[in-house]
């Protein structure tokens, strides 16, 4: 019984991310799972496009929606950003944090536009995506996740010899 549980917890130590290879797979992203909680304490979550800002994960939204109502109560939250479809290519970022929000205009315009230029796949549209994130924006808050912890996995990496 020991024997298989040293083998489990070492298998689970292979497939961690490295801190570069979770930058690179939050960066590569565009959607993740947010989790926030309801005020009966069930969790609430949503799909949510989200952008960088100064590498940690940012998201806008609506002053009124749920989300931003479970955050002003209560702003820890939960990011879950994932990929592969067959069990040996699962990949994937679990962030816990607190959601710290920014209501400045101009901080709204950029988290916006950082979040519409990868939600479009366009990087460089910024004439084409201002008008749409000025024109949102007047309804919207922005959020900064603060990670208090991260987990990650890549089983990719139990194809690979020990």
């Amino acid at each position: 019984m020991e024997r298989v549980l040293l083998c489990t917890v070492n298998q689970r130590a292979r497939i961690v991310m490295t801190e570069d290879e979770i930058t690179a797979f939050i960066g590569e992203s565009r959607k993740l799972q947010l989790g926030t909680i309801n005020p009966d304490g069930t969790p609430h979550m949503v799909t949510m496009f989200y952008g960088l800002t100064e590498g940690r994960i940012s998201f806008w939204t609506y002053g009124k929606a749920q989300k931003t109502l479970n955050i002003q109560r209560d702003a820890r939250v939960s990011c879950l950003i994932e990929a592969g479809e067959e069990y040996s290519d699962l990949r994937g970022v679990l962030m816990y944090g607190i959601a710290r929000r920014i209501d400045d205009s101009g901080g709204i315009l950029e988290i916006g536009m950082n979040v519409a230029r990868r939600m479009a796949g366009m990087p460089d549209a910024e004439e084409l995506l201002t008008e749409y994130v000025a024109y949102t924006g007047r309804k919207r808050v922005a959020f900064v996740v603060e990670p208090t912890r991260v987990i990650s996995w890549d089983h990719r990496k139990l194809a690979t010899p020990v």
